[in-house]
């Protein structure tokens, strides 16, 4: 927008310039030609009061020789025959006879031009016998262009300095339109980068002005709708402190055995998941954010403690569990509770969506820039994978948010990874989560094969989508 503003005010400027500076310098150089002439006009009619007393050559010549013109050997007097006497032409004369006798007969100054460069003004004058004399004045062509070429110049400097200081002042213009703009883009830039605390300065042209104040506005807004959600989430989980308080006191009375161990276990972990969804509402920052360096937990340990978790249910179903690269530390830039979270929506959709009986397999492998997290199983497929990973649930679906898969993808996402649904070798689905170990965006070996498996998922329509 700057340029293209300097780029306009330099073209009209040019245009004025030159449609002003070239009819001016024509009006100069038609002046130094009238002045020279006119000039050369006085020197002839100085020797007019000569020729109207005496036509004598003698004479003549002494005048002419007296005068400037003459004495610069650029007049030349020409008389005609009177009576007996002949002709007499006296000085110089550069102008052919043609053109004399052509302004004897015209009886007015006229010119004509001179070979080798100049020309000559030719006046007729009265003589007292009645005939007319004509008074040659030889004009240089220096004198007809004397100060044209320094008036060119000095016009030209004018149009240059014109131009340059219009081009200035178009941009100092220019700046004080863009940087409003500048300053608003960069501060939208900001506030989708997360930082709330963008403003816009409200000055400049008043459109600029409405578009900072409507900015402003929208971001103040912003700031306030978050603060509300997450005072609602943190009171929302906050009223389950008491049913939970109530599910702990009973576990008391269920005795020893695994069913109670495991029920306990259940109670505690959903007190720490509340726990941590209180936090993390009260926080400015999103759950699932970029751990610091040195942080994180080891992926082969959570997923070893929630497969123990998971197998009495797997025992009970009858479904055979096959577990695979979880006998090595993996470290992941995801905090602990994420990642333990993220695995039971995975094996939670195992056990909902798939018969009983039905095996599944988890698998953990090291791409040197990233984990790849596998969870496999002998189920029908999905359906509709683009269904699967949309987040929230439209009612079709008894027993479940919409919100399983959706937390595996944001724990992915958190660290440059992301998650595909894919036909596994089961026969069923796979779910592939990418984990970054560097924050890049992943596009790893495997990205193929699963982009592969989305497109051949379409065509199943085995049974409704995870969730």
């Amino acid at each position: 927008m700057r340029w293209a503003l300097v780029k306009v005010c330099l073209a009209v400027t040019a245009m004025v310039v030159v449609a002003f500076a070239v009819p001016l310098g024509l009006v100069v150089q038609e002046m130094a030609s009238d002045r020279a002439f006119s000039n050369a006009e006085r020197q002839a009619a100085t020797i007019g009061p000569t020729l109207s007393i005496t036509t004598d050559p003698v004479q003549l010549r002494k005048a002419v020789e007296s005068t400037q013109m003459g004495a610069a050997r650029r007049m030349a007097v020409h008389v005609p025959a009177i009576g007996d006497s002949p002709p007499v032409s006296i000085g110089e004369g550069r102008a052919g006879q043609r053109a004399v006798a052509e302004t004897r007969r015209m009886g007015r100054a006229t010119t004509a031009s001179v070979a080798g460069g100049g020309s000559a003004l030719l006046q007729p004058t009265a003589l007292g016998s009645g005939d007319i004399a004509v008074v040659e004045i030889f004009v240089p062509e220096s004198e007809v262009s004397n100060g044209v070429a320094t008036a060119w110049l000095v016009l030209a400097g004018v149009g240059l300095a014109l131009i340059v200081g219009s081009v200035g002042v178009a941009d100092r213009l220019g700046a004080r339109l863009v940087r409003p703009a500048e300053r608003l883009a960069d501060a939208a830039h900001q506030l989708g980068e997360g930082r709330l605390g963008a403003r816009v300065p409200e000055d400049g042209p008043k459109e600029l002005r409405s578009a900072a104040v409507a900015f402003n506005a929208m971001a103040d807004q912003v700031v306030e709708l978050l603060a509300n959600e997450r005072e609602l989430a943190a009171d929302l989980s906050h009223r389950l402190r008491t049913p939970l308080t109530v599910l702990r006191l009973n576990t008391a009375s269920l005795g020893d055995g695994p069913a109670a161990e495991q029920t306990r276990a259940a109670v505690e972990q959903l007190e720490r998941e509340v726990d941590t969804i209180i936090r993390t509402a009260r926080e400015q920052r999103p759950a699932t954010g970029l751990v610091g360096a040195g942080a994180g937990c080891d992926a082969s340990e959570v997923i070893r403690d929630r497969m123990a978790f998971w197998s009495a249910l797997a025992e009970d179903e009858g479904r055979e569990v096959r577990l695979a690269g979880v006998d090595r530390t993996v470290r992941i830039p995801v905090a602990r509770p994420e990642l333990a979270a993220a695995l039971d929506a995975m094996l939670g959709n195992v056990f909902r969506h798939t018969p009983e009986g039905t095996p599944f397999a988890v698998d953990v492998h090291d791409a040197g820039d990233a984990v790849i997290v596998l969870v496999s199983d002998a189920g029908p497929g999905i359906a509709d994978p683009d269904a699967a990973l949309r987040r929230g649930n439209d009612g079709g679906r008894d027993g479940s948010t919409g919100l399983g898969l959706d937390i595996v993808r944001r724990v992915a996402e958190s660290t440059g990874g992301d998650l595909r649904l894919g036909r596994s070798v089961l026969g069923g689905t796979e779910v592939r989560v990418w984990i970054g170990l560097d924050g890049r965006s992943l596009g790893g070996p495997g990205a193929g094969r699963a982009g592969r498996g989305r497109r051949g998922n379409r065509r199943n329509r085995g049974r409704a989508a995870q969730a």
